[in-house]
């Protein structure tokens, strides 16, 4: 019973340690997390700069994997390249090292403070920065507590002559131990959560120098597995920079491992404290791997290249309309709205990309619109031409409709690419280009219109499959959320203007221009909606107000001045 109380409180300990990195992870996200993926992006523009923002990120995150997928996502969509990203990572290593011995630097009354000062902060206000953070607070507090839950759960695994024995034995079969580390860490996806474990152990005098030094260096490389497995579907170039850094860390531990003795013996001598031995280690480490990778960061960067090929050239055309399913106008039909779908898709990424430009001020991000737009046009053009041939006389008076709601919400899709090619992308461009900067309300209040814009094109989709009646409606009453944020943004604006605010001055043109161009967007999206709702007799012909409403007088005009 005793042992199995131990295991539990062991289990236990682990839980609260795993739980408090978390928690830190998502009250950061939270609080911080657009903020600190436009930093970490921002950060990119350089070596050094990515070196420092890779580590900064990680220690506010707690955890090198999130850093590691937040820069997969810009490499994915090359918003920052390999050798950035190889860089980036490599800060993040030393991030979640110097993350690793402040824990283990913290003492035990502090525990208590941070979750009751996280638990104030998160009750004061509802918004997201304080509840975030304070969030964050209380997993910090989680994790010190559980370090002093740690050490009183293995007080009696001393004592225990089965564990001595697996230690012993792990003590004279290093590579083992080194394995043993990796998967550990793999599984709890935090290399963080291993070390702080390591540490305990090390703290009850359990574990040798040597075997310290090589379930640290597993939990280095079982900490890099997490993000490759995450990506294993990811585009050539985010795969590259994730198994770079995997194999950055396996070479380096391989090639540690050999002299694992004599450094332990060295590290003996410099009469480090033992109760920190494991994150001095784990620090020491990968500083030293780091200012090693760093100068080959290019190199690595086109080896990786080597090792993992471009994805295959895809043929942009159409990929699910098929000559012979015209003979089947239901087969054809289905194949062209899965087309359709492909083109809402170019659009979706047309749109992110605008607003990722937007939020984080690069160019970048736009190089690719005049691309998808091109897609989108050969797409549409195709699908168009596509459901003209089909033999109208096979078709019922619904599939008939259909057939031309589609071809209408294609033709709308078009509109739409345009619309973000030629009017928002160019004034996304001249903001950046011209080094203009909205005020913060103004930012705000088209930020707000930019994603109730994204959320109307992902609903818009749905209802071309489903034909949703709600969700129609849900377009439609969007239509007038659009409209009134379009209104109230645009009387802000002026507003500003009035009150000679330097931001709103400068950029008065284009905040207006943006403003209508998501609105247009908008009308464009909401048509998919019409067909649905006017077959139920849920739509009005006009919105003039009827007769026996209207006003019995109408003003006269003023007379014209000669």
């Amino acid at each position: 019973m005793g042992s199995v109380m131990v295991m539990l409180n062991l289990g236990g300990a682990v839980a609260l340690l795993l739980f408090g990195l978390a928690l830190v992870k998502d009250g950061m996200t939270l609080a911080f997390g657009p903020r600190l993926r436009k930093g970490l992006h921002a950060g990119t523009r350089g070596p050094v700069r990515a070196f420092v923002a890779g580590l900064v990120a990680t220690v506010l995150l707690q955890s090198s994997t999130a850093t590691a997928l937040m820069i997969a996502s810009f490499v994915e969509r090359q918003l920052v390249a390999g050798t950035a990203g190889q860089i980036v990572l490599l800060g993040a290593n030393i991030g979640t090292a110097i993350t690793a011995w402040l824990v283990a630097s913290g003492t035990a009354w502090v525990s208590p403070l941070l979750i009751l000062a996280g638990y104030v902060l998160r009750r004061s206000r509802d918004t997201n920065t304080r509840k975030g953070g304070g969030n964050a607070l209380i997993g910090i507090g989680l994790m010190l507590l559980s370090l002093h839950h740690l050490t009183a759960a293995t007080e009696p695994l001393r004592e225990s002559p089965a564990l001595l024995s697996f230690i012993a034995l792990l003590g004279n079969a290093l590579p083992v131990a080194l394995i043993l580390a990796a998967v550990l860490a793999m599984i709890s996806s935090s290399s963080l959560a291993v070390v702080v474990l390591i540490l305990t152990l090390s703290q009850s005098a359990l574990l040798s120098v040597p075997l310290t030094f090589a379930l640290v260096l597993g939990a280095n490389i079982g900490g890099a597995v997490t993000p490759v497995l995450a990506t294993l579907r990811a585009p050539a170039a985010t795969r590259r920079v994730m198994f770079g850094n995997l194999g950055v860390r396996v070479i380096g531990a391989l090639a540690v491992m050999p002299f694992a003795e004599p450094l332990a013996a060295w590290l003996v001598s410099l009469k480090l404290s033992p109760a920190m031995l494991p994150v001095d280690i784990h620090l020491g480490y990968n500083l030293v791997l780091g200012l090693i990778v760093w100068p080959l960061s290019g190199l690595l960067s086109r080896a990786m290249e080597r090792l993992i090929p471009d994805d295959p050239a895809r043929d942009f055309g159409p990929e699910f309309i098929a000559e012979h399913e015209l003979k089947t106008p239901l087969m054809a039909l289905s194949s062209a709205t899965r087309e359709v779908l492909r083109i809402g898709d170019l659009i979706e990424a047309m749109l992110m990309r605008t607003i990722t430009a937007f939020e984080t001020g690069t160019r970048t991000p736009l190089a690719e619109i005049p691309d998808l737009e091109a897609r989108v046009d050969k797409l549409q053009q195709a699908v168009k031409l596509y459901l003209s041939r089909l033999n109208r006389s096979q078709l019922s008076e619904a599939e008939a409709s259909g057939s031309m709601n589609l071809m209408d919400y294609a033709i709308n899709l078009e509109h739409v690419g345009d619309i973000i090619e030629k009017g928002l992308a160019e004034e996304v461009f001249k903001k950046i280009d011209s080094g203009l900067v909205f005020s913060p309300d103004g930012e705000a209040e088209l930020r707000e219109l930019f994603d109730i814009t994204l959320h109307n094109l992902r609903i818009a989709q749905t209802v071309v499959v489903s034909h949703d009646i709600n969700l129609a409606r849900q377009l439609m009453e969007i239509k007038e959320r659009v409209r009134t944020v379009e209104k109230r943004s645009a009387e802000n604006h002026l507003l500003r203007l009035q009150q000679g605010r330097r931001e709103s001055m400068q950029t008065s043109s284009l905040h207006l221009d943006i403003l209508r161009d998501l609105k247009r967007i908008n009308a464009h999206l909401v048509t998919v909606a019409h067909p649905i709702l006017d077959d139920l007799g849920l739509l009005r012909e006009s919105r003039l107000r009827e007769p026996d409403a209207a006003p019995s007088r109408v003003p006269s005009a003023p007379p014209v001045q000669g």
